[in-house]
């Protein structure tokens, strides 16, 4: 059977894309690292040759970057839950609370300031750009800990560090970066009609950042309680084709 929590460590990677605070520069990214202006890739007409393609091949190495950070945050927190066993319990706690206080920034509860910042690419020449380079910049994008990566990233880190073995917790990490980064990838494939759809999906950004505050208030509470197998089984009773996922030897 399929470890639900791998399920809802994918779609909160996948809420994570579509919030705020990385839904809006996605666009500014593409253009960075396929190397052309904005005005090229919104203009009516076809992409240059191999446009497509470099944004295609920087948003893989970009994506690989950003995952690299997250399973390693996985193993240190694995690792260090171990070696402190004993402390679980005031780990657990400390985890439900910032994950709480970061629930309340995006509620609007509390304003801190620290949160609001954001991982940038600097100006230049744009053309200079390879996959490489993209991948330094995942790195450095995932070490930026925007405030929307801080809030689900240290739900799932935390329940990466508590899982049985250290296997489950890095996998559980690569499926969050997978379901973060996805649609990136996805968006360079079709990039201009993802333009399209982020410049309307705009409107709507104010309501996720809501709803990713309940969720992260209702996690920590989960969290502090001991009880986010809860959220499995709620999962399991009310999808039961979940229970079928994976039956069969696979996942």
């Amino acid at each position: 059977m399929l470890d639900v929590s791998f399920i809802s460590a994918f779609l909160g990677g996948l809420v994570v894309f579509f919030s705020p605070c990385i839904l809006p520069i996605v666009p500014f990214y593409l253009s960075y690292m396929a190397g052309v202006g904005m005005g090229e890739i919104n203009s009516d007409g076809e992409l240059a040759p191999g446009v497509r393609k470099r944004a295609i091949a920087s948003s893989i190495m970009f994506s690989l970057g950003i995952i690299t950070v997250f399973v390693l945050l996985g193993a240190a927190a694995f690792s260090l839950s171990q070696a402190f066993r004993s402390y679980q319990d005031a780990f657990r706690i400390g985890a439900a609370l910032i994950v709480f206080v970061m629930g309340l920034h995006f509620l609007g509860v509390l304003k801190i300031g620290l949160l609001n910042r954001q991982f940038q690419v600097s100006g230049g020449d744009v053309t200079k750009m390879n996959v490489w380079s993209s991948y330094l910049i995942g790195l450095a994008f995932a070490a930026g800990w925007t405030p929307c990566v801080g809030g689900i990233l240290t739900a799932v880190v935390f329940t990466a560090s508590v899982e049985e073995t250290a296997t489950q917790g890095l996998i559980l990490m690569l499926v969050f970066g997978i379901g973060m980064t996805l649609p990136f990838v996805i968006a360079a494939v079709f990039i201009k009609p993802f333009l399209a759809f982020a410049s309307k999906f705009r409107r709507h950004l104010p309501k996720v950042e809501k709803l990713m505050g309940v969720f992260l208030i209702l996690f920590a509470l989960l969290i502090a309680t001991n009880s986010v197998n809860l959220i499995a089984a709620w999962m399991l009773e009310t999808f039961p084709a979940f229970t079928k996922i994976g039956s069969s030897g696979t996942l």
